[in-house]
Order: C-alpha cells, then sequence, then structure tokens
C-alpha cells in the first residue's frame, strides 16, 4: 500500500534547525561523533539488544551508552530509534534505564495502565513509518496502580474520580473477566492488560500488521519486576 512520506520538518518546530546549527558550531567533532553500539538490523536483534541492557541493569553493569551532549548533538539532526516502547507512566519504570539504553534509541510512549489509544497509536504508528524502528515493546509491571484502581472501582460499584475514570474504562473490559482466577488479581490483571494491548496493536494498526506480517517488526510484551528490576517477555 502507498503511502505519502511522512517529514519530520513538518512535526518540528524550525527552531531545530537553528539548534542543530549552533550546536554544531560549538561543538565542530559532534557531526562525525558515532554510536556506542552497532546498528540494530532485526527484530530479533532489537530483542536481544534490550534483553543484554536489562541484563546489565539488574547486575549492576550498566554502561549508560551515548548519553553525553556529543550524543545529544548527533542526534539533534535527526533519529532512528530501534525500539518503540508503550509504557506505564509510573515513575519507577524508565525504559532508557531499565533496558540501559541511551539517546536516540528508544521512541518512548509512556501513559497510566500503557494503553493504546488511538493517540498513543498514531505515535507509534508515526515511528514504525518514519523512523524503521524494529521492535514494539509493550511493557507493564507489577503493582500497577491503574490496574489496581480498576479493581476497586469494580469491586466497590464506584466511580474513579476526575479524569482517572477514562483509565479505569478503559482498563475495565480487560481487567474484569481475570478476577475470578486463580492467584493475585493484580498480578492478573497485569497479564492480561499486556496481552490485550500487544493483541490491539495489529488489530488496530494497519501499518503495524503489515510490517509485522513482512518480518520488518516485531511486537512483544513484557512485565517488569519493581523488586530485581528484570523485565521478562510475557506475550
Amino acid at each position: 500500500m502507498a503511502r505519502a512520506h511522512l517529514s519530520r520538518r513538518s512535526l518540528l518546530a524550525a527552531g531545530g534547525a537553528a539548534a542543530v546549527a549552533l550546536g554544531a558550531a560549538a561543538n565542530p567533532s559532534a557531526a562525525a561523533a558515532a554510536p556506542a553500539d552497532n546498528p540494530v538490523g532485526t527484530p530479533a536483534e532489537a530483542l536481544r539488544r534490550l534483553q543484554a541492557g536489562n541484563r546489565r541493569f539488574t547486575t549492576g553493569h550498566g554502561r549508560h551508552p551515548h548519553q553525553g551532549l556529543t550524543d545529544l548533538h548527533r542526534l539533534a539532526a535527526g533519529q532512528h530509534p530501534f525500539a518503540v516502547t508503550v509504557g506505564c507512566a509510573d515513575s519507577r519504570v524508565a525504559p532508557e534505564v531499565l533496558f540501559d539504553q541511551g539517546l536516540g534509541d528508544l521512541f518512548d510512549n509512556r501513559v497510566a495502565g500503557n494503553i493504546v489509544d488511538d493517540l498513543l497509536l498514531g505515535s507509534v504508528e508515526f515511528a514504525v513509518e518514519e523512523f524503521g524502528s524494529l521492535l514494539i515493546v509493550v511493557l507493564g509491571h507489577e503493582r500497577c496502580g491503574a490496574i489496581t484502581a480498576t479493581i476497586d472501582a469494580i469491586h466497590s460499584g464506584g466511580a474513579a474520580p476526575g479524569h482517572i475514570g477514562t483509565i479505569v474504562d478503559a482498563l475495565r473490559p480487560i481487567v474484569e473477566p481475570v478476577l475470578d482466577q486463580p492467584g493475585d488479581p493484580v498480578e492478573n490483571g497485569v497479564r492480561a492488560n499486556i496481552a490485550a494491548q500487544v493483541a490491539a496493536l495489529s488489530a488496530r494498526s494497519t501499518i503495524i500488521a503489515e510490517k509485522v506480517h513482512q518480518g520488518a517488526l516485531r511486537v512483544v510484551g513484557a512485565r517488569y519486576d519493581l523488586d530485581t528490576g528484570r523485565a521478562s517477555l510475557v506475550a
């Protein structure tokens, strides 16, 4: 299916070009700076890089790659993130930290409950189309507050305050069917939500579904353990 090419210039402020010029003038070697890692060429390589980074993080051997001003200057002219994350807004779940990645590596999308709504889906599609990102990771986490709030609302029959109710309404049809399953209801809800959002990405997006069919993209779900820092594939 032919699509009009999206121009980054149409979405970036004109001041960006000036910032690049100023950065290059301040640091003449910025344009020649090279990424710290070899390019990622396949979805499998992208996944392995994230898994290796998470192992470094959990064992205390993080490299904190390409996070300096030189890297920022290099990336000011353009970005090519190899992976997209759909994660929770929880302050303890920062993808670059737990996957030990740097500037320009990940195209992060974070919202409470890691919910794929139309706005977030458009953001993910943009990364896939414009930057050629190879991997999408739906990143849920244990003891998720959005899942807990949804379960509380279901049990109490009440409504969450303000716009928090929008989050609860989006999660209710996912969480409610697993409440009677054995085990911890929040954990069951977290896992069910990861699987549901993974499925939604391909089911609701022709762009994503086509890339997956071509083998140019993979969509996975992962659960992040707050106690150990480990991110494990679950979907």
